[in-house]
């Protein structure tokens, strides 16, 4: 788990295994909890106060152009004072949000880590 989370990045189900949303759907992830550098990571969003349900949503997946094998670019995903959370299952219709200002999104390379994503 990466810490100053209310809401997780990933949900386990056991050691080492979670999932994530990815394109609308949930897969599966082995949890590395490596960090690692920034140089070829996508990005993967993690709420702070998000809806209840929310998972980590991974930007690309296997077989996805930019996918680097899961090295993620961690940013947070905040909603705004005076927006009700709701469940985000897409980073790209997802990170929308942020140019309609329902949410602010903050890259943090510091918080940068290795994981696999499994397709279901």
């Amino acid at each position: 788990m990466l810490p100053a989370l209310s809401a997780p990045v990933f949900a386990t189900d056991s050691v080492g295994l979670g999932h994530r949303f990815f394109n609308g759907m949930v897969v599966g992830t082995v949890v590395g909890g490596r960090s690692c550098p920034t140089a070829e990571s996508t990005p993967l969003y993690g709420t702070t106060n998000g809806a209840a349900g929310q998972l980590g949503i991974a930007g690309v997946g296997p077989g996805s152009l930019g996918y680097h094998g899961g090295a993620w670019a961690f940013n947070t995903v905040r909603f705004n004072p005076g927006v009700t959370p709701y469940l985000l299952t897409s980073s790209e219709p997802g990170m929308d949000v942020a140019s309609r200002g329902d949410v602010v999104v903050t890259r943090i390379p510091g918080k940068d880590f290795r994981s696999l994503v499994i397709q279901p």
